[in-house]
């Protein structure tokens, strides 16, 4: 069976599915590296809701998919960017995400760290942000997890420059209970956060970011960089102190990265890891043995879908990550908070499809093409 996808130029090609899926071999517990998925909240598909709206989740299938990645020896990077925070998800529905996460992480002995932000608020002082983030920071505290500083966008836009971003960081970490993970999130990532470290020189920018950390050595277990730029991420963890941890958030280029070279590797704290859990695990596992090209081998041939999952406007590769978890069958429909599903077109999901089938990600190839072509008919296309 042949199934007619839409390419770019308005055309129809004829794509075959692939017929079985990647095989999984479980394993042991990962030794070489800690890896994180950064996770996808899955909406209420029958909530009267609006784009305004508060998000409506289902908590059923949102946790149920954590315990997926869990399952694979993942840990689970709670409430991040790939959560949708900003993006549909508010500090309310994140606080909740938070709660049952942690405890579901409890229940099943699975690792969780969770987004620290300010978006309970939209601008305000320094103190003001200073106090939302201290809010969110008891609030994971409380419930066990580890935290990730995440950027703020009213600190962005409060900050008057590096000196600021050295007083509101060097407050939380002397009050953090436990190390945290500091994250650099790009302008590619969100555009209110350009000029991030009070510079939009990113040589500058990285200069305040690594004095924040060695003024506080002991409160910052890791770092997570997410600038889309190899070298740059290359360059920070070999200027890191020791024992500080650098997580690649580098959607582009995480193979080289976390394989790593003479002078070190980065660990992963990942969104493409949401739909890549099964086969990334493998990989890493491989890596264990101390395979690099074995590694290489697995997780080479998957940026390409990284990169077209991540394609310019960045911000929206959470709608191609949750279309693949619906095609692979960890939720019963395509809906996102915040009605974020019509942020790609037709022939995007498209070639998403065809990419994640050739990896062979989709446990039910039979089933992926049957959503496929679900999809495709509501569009318009006849097979």
């Amino acid at each position: 069976m042949t199934i007619r996808l839409p390419d770019s130029t308005g055309g129809l090609r004829t794509y075959e599915p692939r017929p079985e899926p990647f095989a999984v071999t479980p394993g042991a517990p990962f030794t070489s590296r800690t890896v994180f998925s950064a996770a996808h909240v899955v909406a209420d598909p029958f909530a009267d809701t609006t784009p305004d709206s508060p998000a409506a989740v289902d908590w059923d299938a949102t946790l149920a998919f954590r315990r997926h990645l869990w399952s694979h020896g993942l840990g689970v990077a709670e409430a991040m960017d790939t959560a949708q925070r900003g993006m549909g998800l508010d500090w309310t529905g994140a606080a909740e995400l938070i709660r049952r996460s942690a405890a579901e992480a409890r229940a099943v002995g699975g690792r969780i760290a969770c987004g620290v932000g300010t978006d309970q608020i939209t601008a305000g002082t320094l103190a003001e942000v200073r106090a939302a983030y201290e809010e969110q920071l008891a609030l994971v505290e409380s419930c066990g997890a580890q935290a990730i500083l995440m950027a703020s966008r009213a600190l962005a836009a409060a900050a008057s420059g590096p000196e600021d971003y050295l007083e509101v960081y060097g407050h939380l970490l002397r009050q953090a209970a436990e190390p945290v993970v500091l994250h650099w999130l790009g302008p590619m990532f969100d555009p209110a956060l350009e000029g991030y470290w009070g510079s939009a020189d990113l040589d500058a920018a990285t200069d305040t970011f690594l004095e924040v950390i060695a003024a506080h050595p002991d409160k910052v277990e890791g770092i997570k960089v997410s600038l889309l730029d190899a070298q740059r991420e290359i360059d920070i963890r070999r200027r890191l102190p020791q024992g500080v941890r650098c997580y690649t958030g580098d959607d582009f280029n995480y193979p080289e990265l976390i394989a790593g070279d003479e002078k070190g590797f980065s660990h992963a704290l990942l969104g493409i890891f949401d739909p890549l859990g099964p086969l990334a695990a493998q990989a890493v596992r491989v890596l264990d043995t101390g395979d690099v090209a074995g590694f290489r081998e697995l997780l080479d041939p998957t940026v390409e879908l990284s990169r077209h999952l991540f394609q310019a406007p960045t911000r929206f590769y959470k709608t191609g990550v949750v279309f693949l978890a619906w095609l692979a069958g960890h939720q019963s429909h395509f809906t996102m908070v915040g009605g974020l599903q019509s942020a790609r077109s037709l022939p995007h999901f498209a070639r998403a499809y065809e990419l994640a089938d050739g990896l062979g990600l989709f446990p039910d190839p039979k089933l992926a093409e049957e959503r496929m072509r679900n999809l495709l008919a509501l569009y318009g296309v006849t097979q």
